[in-house]
Parts: C-alpha cells; sequence; structure tokens
C-alpha cells in the first residue's frame, strides 16, 4: 500500500528512518498517546516490559517510570541511531538503570528474557516475516502476560491488522481487548497459561 511514509522512504524499505521519529516523537505526542493512561493494569511496578520498535524511547521512558526502579524495561530497535537517542533521553530523565536498549537483527529480536508486557507501537506492519515475529514475541511472554499493538489507522488497514491477529492465534496469542488509542488500530493479546 502507497502511503505518504512510503514515499520518504528509499524503494523496497519498509522501516522509519531515525530522522522521521521527531516528527511523531515530540511533546505534543502526550496529548495523544500518555504511557500511564495507555498502559494503565497492564504493567506494573517491578515487572519486565519490552518495547519492540521502540524508536527514540517515548513510550519506552513511559514503561520505565510504570515499572519503577525494581522493574526493567527492554529498548528494542533494528536501528542503532535510535537506541543512542533512547539512551540519551533515559539519562537526561534519571531512568538509564531501569533501561536496556538492545539492537535486534532484520529477522530476530535476539532476547531471551521472559516479560510481564510487550508493546510494538506503529512497527508490525515494517516486519518481513509477521508469523516469525509473532512467534518469538509468544516465545518471550510469561504464560498470561499481555502484548500491545498498535498500528497507524492512517497507515494500516483493518484487514491487515486482522491478519496480524489471525497470525498472533496461530503462534498461541489470544485477542483479548482492543483498546481505543488515538490515531491508531490496537490489539492486545495474551499468552495462554501453560
Amino acid at each position: 500500500m502507497e502511503t505518504p511514509i512510503n514515499k520518504l522512504l528509499p524503494k523496497g524499505e519498509r522501516t522509519c528512518p531515525w530522522w522521521l521519529a521527531y516528527t511523531f516523537d515530540n511533546p505534543l505526542r502526550r496529548m495523544l498517546h500518555d504511557p500511564e493512561k495507555i498502559f494503565a493494569g497492564l504493567v506494573g511496578p517491578g515487572q519486565t516490559a519490552i518495547d519492540i520498535g521502540c524508536g527514540m524511547g517515548y513510550f519506552t521512558l513511559g514503561l520505565a517510570r510504570i515499572v519503577g526502579p525494581e522493574g526493567r524495561v527492554l529498548a528494542v530497535d533494528l536501528q542503532e541511531k535510535m537506541l543512542r537517542r533512547v539512551k540519551k533521553r533515559a539519562e537526561r530523565a534519571g531512568l538509564l538503570s531501569r533501561i536496556e536498549p538492545h539492537q535486534c537483527g532484520p529477522d530476530s529480536l535476539g532476547i531471551n528474557v521472559q516479560a510481564d508486557f510487550i508493546i510494538a507501537f506503529w512497527m508490525v506492519h515494517e516486519v518481513n516475516r509477521r508469523d516469525a515475529f509473532l512467534r518469538e514475541v509468544h516465545d518471550l511472554l510469561k504464560p498470561g502476560a499481555r502484548f500491545l499493538v498498535a498500528e497507524p489507522v492512517m497507515h494500516v488497514s483493518a484487514a491487515n491488522l486482522q491478519k496480524t491477529v489471525e497470525l498472533a492465534r496461530e503462534s498461541g496469542l489470544v485477542a483479548v481487548d482492543k483498546p481505543k488509542i488515538g490515531w491508531s488500530r490496537a490489539v492486545l493479546f495474551e499468552r495462554t497459561r501453560v
């Protein structure tokens, strides 16, 4: 699907470039995407959260505040420049001790952590093999843990999101809610208990 963002990317590229993140990672975003409101009841103090496709760390910092000093947030991104920005922002906010930046590869997250909560905000549509990605996410979640997918409404169709839901179900994730998140199509999944 050709969208305004696709026109800015090099031919065949699907990953949002680091410099474009400044357009949607700014102080005005808090009015639309308040991490404390979005994650209320989904993650708490002392827990482990993973922010996949963390960009410059907008949700990473919010998650770090929520999990508190005893918690941990893995900030996962494909682009090293994004992760450098996360570290700088976390250091300025006094949250770096709670955040672990991790550069993933194009075909694997490359982490082995059991998480209480995972978020993939406005990034699943960039993944080449959603089926493999969702199986990997499933394996990172503790039984009963939750995974929030939010996709940009102007960029991802309802049919495209439904395909993600189907692939998630095949990987062992169950859709439990469709939270209302500004400018987004969102689904909350849970890893079934074993």
